[in-house]
């Protein structure tokens, strides 16, 4: 069967394709919440300033604006990237936003983004993803179209 045909008979079934199968996307855009966790890592993830403040960063702006194309208010978690990646796991998070890399040693636990931006560093050029709760590949998606289109800007 042809992926033309396959993808027209699963559409006419009401399937959506990419899915998230325990409904993230859907979540997020009913709640009006995107959890997104926030490890330090300056100039993509600074600390907030003072407490009730939004932490700062290129990566906090980029999550804030794609948060809005989605209908949501992300609501920040700051922490290690350790324990940021166990509630990413558990779906306790959406996203984690933090300065990580393509070569992530969390890239067995969690869902990565394509890389959407390379800068220098150490003498290498480094390339940056944004990770995602794990097997929600709506969301996966849905950032990574919307990277595509604002990311290295």
């Amino acid at each position: 069967m042809s992926a033309v045909l396959a993808a027209a008979l699963l559409g006419g079934c009401g399937i959506q394709i990419p899915t998230d199968p325990d409904g993230t996307l859907e979540e997020i855009r009913a709640s009006g919440e995107l959890h997104v966790g926030v490890s330090p890592h300056p100039p993509f993830t600074t600390l907030p300033p003072s407490e009730g403040q939004p932490p700062g960063g290129s990566e906090v702006e980029l999550v804030s604006a794609f948060a809005e194309t989605v209908g949501a208010e992300p609501v920040w978690v700051v922490g290690g990237e350790e324990a940021l990646v166990k509630q990413l796991e558990k779906g306790e998070i959406q996203l984690l936003v933090g300065g990580l890399t393509e070569k992530s040693p969390w890239s067995t636990k969690v869902a990565l983004t394509r890389p959407y931006v390379t800068t220098p560093e150490d003498g290498e050029q480094v390339k940056h993803v944004i990770a995602a709760v794990p097997g929600e590949n709506a969301l996966l998606s849905e950032l990574e179209r919307y990277l595509d289109g604002e990311g290295g800007r």
